[in-house]
């Protein structure tokens, strides 16, 4: 008996505890306020005359959320976590940009006649009537923070994007109201009209945000848009799964595609034009258990092909690359993984060499970018065109300059070699992890290693990282870990002063940079150069780790020193170039 009456008793105190009325109470409920803390905090409360909430912001005890969430315990209204929550276009359709940017309110998903709104203060009756006349729909509010509901608007809205498809939604589905669940029972084609709208939407805002891929992919219940911008990949939105095979068929009608095999990947190119910028288009599907994944790599035809000194090459990197270039003969090799910007870099190199003086050739497998007076051949396996027989080819050609867009395989390494010993200069990419490592792979393709060592007079090495965006940046210090590193890392390079150390900045995110803190690309670089002992080394097959030690006393900056020399100059992040560079 005395046990259950214990029994009865502990669960009464947890019932009553479980029911804190107000926020302090709540927060020291879940153990994010200490006793004293919360005793604190109600003594300034009555003293200063202020609210609980703005004593607790000052104090920098608990987050927003922590905040946001205790509140909506206490009003016994749901707190939702923007950022975990997918938004619909045409939810947002139901609520302009502006209205929601005022109010900062965001409307989050819609069930029958009830439209899900996110909102900072759920109690206002005024707004929650102007969005019920606004909307046309019954009202449920939910809790967030301010920040998370303006960094949702600046997201999800996306410049216009999802209002844009939502319109259009509602003309190729007037039944639709929730991407989330399963339609069944629906009949009828959607209307072509509205879906080319969705398509030029989509590709629109690809090339307002400088996106190089687009990917739209088939879920379970959804179809979902994420774009490649700087390199990261970014979800903007999630559109119903019914429409999925209409947008894909747009996409494949565009690329002259067939529409009937969805078996089978496809690939195909079309040209698409917005104001005066154009762009070549590259399209890939691929089956997958939902349906056809489609991949548009956006190509700009306008624009130009950026200097050495812009893609970030600078220094003694920059004079031993100029150096190379300008040499009559000899091989020449960009190395870095896929995405890293390889083919850029040998426009870039071929635009500077490029004068009616010289003819120039290229092999590329696409041709990304049109360079004005340059010969470039298009790879064409089908028609019996790879770079081992397009090369052979070229020799025929009376070229001066030679541009292979990759060493593949034993012939194609061979055929550049008699190039390069016939008096061409060479130039070509490799998929290796630095620039040592090109050496020893050049052997694993059977290169005999006096050829190679002949031949070879610079590999760069690269990577790309994102720049901080100017319109946000702030400084932060480094942790000392950070700076042990760096300062460990680049040694002589770079000498710190205790008096006046560097400031590293990170981008805080705005609208400019799609609250990603980031803006635009820059590449980090090593250059090394085919000295007599490297050549000598080759000789002998030494090891990778040989080969970048003796470049490295040679005065080669690794990928890695570049990069945090780029950090204390403020262009990029430290997060960044461990991202890219640490191995």
């Amino acid at each position: 008996m005395a046990d259950s009456a214990q029994g009865a008793n502990i669960k009464r105190d947890i019932q009553t505890k479980a029911k804190p009325s107000f926020i302090e109470d709540v927060l020291e409920f879940r153990g994010l306020l200490t006793a004293q803390q919360l005793s604190f905090v109600k003594n300034e409360a009555k003293r200063r005359q202020e609210s609980v909430e703005k004593i607790l912001t000052q104090m920098g005890w608990v987050t927003d959320e922590q905040l946001a969430a205790a509140k909506s315990d206490v009003l016994g209204v749901p707190y939702v976590d923007l950022s975990q929550q997918p938004i619909s276009p045409e939810v947002l359709a139901y609520l302009p940009e502006e209205v929601a940017r005022r109010f900062i309110v965001i409307p989050i998903a819609r069930e029958g006649e009830t439209l899900s709104v996110a909102m900072s203060d759920p109690l206002d009756l005024q707004v929650l009537e102007f969005i019920e006349k606004k909307s046309g729909l019954a009202v449920r509010p939910y809790m967030a923070t301010v920040g998370s509901i303006q960094r949702a608007i600046a997201e999800q809205y996306s410049r216009g994007l999802s209002f844009e498809v939502g319109e259009a939604l509602k003309e190729a589905a007037p039944g639709l109201t929730t991407p989330l669940a399963i339609q069944t029972g629906v009949s009828g084609i959607l209307g072509e009209a509205p879906v080319a709208r969705i398509v030029s939407t989509l590709l629109e805002y690809g090339i307002k945000v400088r996106a190089s891929d687009i990917h739209i992919e088939p879920l379970e219940n959804e179809t979902r848009i994420r774009y490649r911008i700087d390199g990261i990949l970014h979800e903007k939105l999630i559109l119903p799964r019914r429409i999925h095979d209409a947008i894909v068929s747009r996409i494949k009608i565009l690329g002259n595609m067939k529409i009937d095999e969805k078996r089978l990947p496809q690939d195909a190119r079309f040209n698409f034009k917005v104001g005066q910028e154009e762009l070549d288009l590259r399209l890939s599907t691929m089956p997958t258990a939902y349906g056809e994944k489609v991949v548009m790599r956006l190509l700009k035809k306008t624009g130009g092909v950026p200097t050495l000194p812009e893609l970030g090459l600078r220094g003694s990197a920059l004079k031993h690359l100029d150096e190379n270039i300008a040499r009559p003969h000899g091989i020449i090799l960009i190395c870095g993984p896929t995405g890293s910007g390889k083919t850029t870099s040998l426009y870039s190199i071929l635009s500077k060499l490029n004068s009616t003086k010289v003819n120039i050739m290229t092999l590329e497998d696409p041709i990304e970018y049109q360079i004005p007076g340059v010969n470039q051949v298009q790879v064409n396996t089908q028609a019996g065109l790879n770079f081992a027989s397009g090369l052979r080819s070229f020799l025929r050609q009376d070229p001066n300059i030679i541009m292979v867009g990759e060493v593949r395989d034993s012939e194609t390494t061979d055929l550049a070699i008699q190039a390069a010993l016939t008096g061409h200069l060479v130039f070509s990419t490799l998929h290796t992890n630095d620039a040592a490592g090109a050496l020893p792979r050049l052997l694993d393709m059977q290169a005999e290693p006096y050829l190679i060592a002949s031949t070879v007079t610079c590999v760069a090495g690269q990577r790309v990282v994102r720049r901080v965006c100017a319109a946000c940046k702030i400084a932060k210090a480094p942790s000392e870990e950070i700076f042990i590193e760096i300062k460990k890392t680049l040694g002589d390079l770079y000498k710190f002063e205790k008096s006046n150390p560097p400031t590293f900045f990170v981008g805080k995110g705005c609208r400019e940079c799609n609250n990603t803190g980031y803006l635009d690309r820059i590449g980090i670089f090593e250059v090394l150069v085919v000295s007599e002992k490297i050549a000598r080394m080759i000789l002998t097959r030494e090891p990778v780790q040989a080969i970048a030690n003796q470049a490295i006393s040679e005065g080669m900056i690794t990928m890695k020193q570049d990069g945090f020399l780029k950090v204390i100059e403020g262009i990029t992040t430290v997060e960044e170039v461990l991202r890219v560079a640490e191995e």
